[in-house]
């Protein structure tokens, strides 16, 4: 009986666990450590997330079947939350490309920064990213989607403060 009381007491914390399965690596250049999710699949999207001592990056890959869409600096990202009406938007932190990348950008710091927060605390409806030329591709998340997405920002919020000096 002794040992059966702290089992149960002990139950409730790993039910509440997160199961965070991030890759730990080493970066290239600088051999500092650092941390990825590795791609997902989104409906018509891929993301991975990556976080290093400094950075916190979203890298999204837009387009399938061939079709690559371009991004520049001014290119936008408009994410519509499912229980709220409002949205995010978010700058493209990468340089130009044609193959479809859109990084965003977030800075690594103790506090978790508020555009991440509000991605571990709401469920995120569409993702509309807006390119060269207002070219508008929108990603819109089955419930699965929505509920990877949710599990990876919450990982790589929390996990990332572990690299930090």
């Amino acid at each position: 009986m002794k040992l059966l009381l702290p089992l149960l007491f002990s139950l409730p914390i790993s039910v509440f666990g997160q199961d965070c399965s991030l890759k730990k690596t080493k970066d290239q250049f600088s051999q500092e450590p650092k941390l990825t999710t590795g791609f997902v699949n989104l409906s018509n999207a891929k993301l991975s997330m990556d976080a290093d001592a400094k950075e916190i990056h979203l890298l999204f890959l837009i387009g399938s079947n061939g079709e690559m869409k371009c991004f520049e600096e001014a290119s936008t990202l408009t994410i519509a939350f499912d229980s709220t009406n409002t949205k995010a938007n978010l700058r493209n932190g990468g340089s130009m490309n044609c193959e479809g990348y859109f990084d965003v950008v977030f800075k690594n710091t103790p506090t978790t920064t508020s555009y991440l927060n509000r991605l571990t605390t709401h469920t995120v409806k569409t993702l509309t990213f807006t390119g060269n030329n207002k070219t508008v591709t929108v990603v819109t998340l089955s419930d699965d989607q929505k509920a990877l997405l949710r599990q990876l920002a919450n990982c790589i919020a929390t996990e990332s403060k572990t690299l930090i000096k």
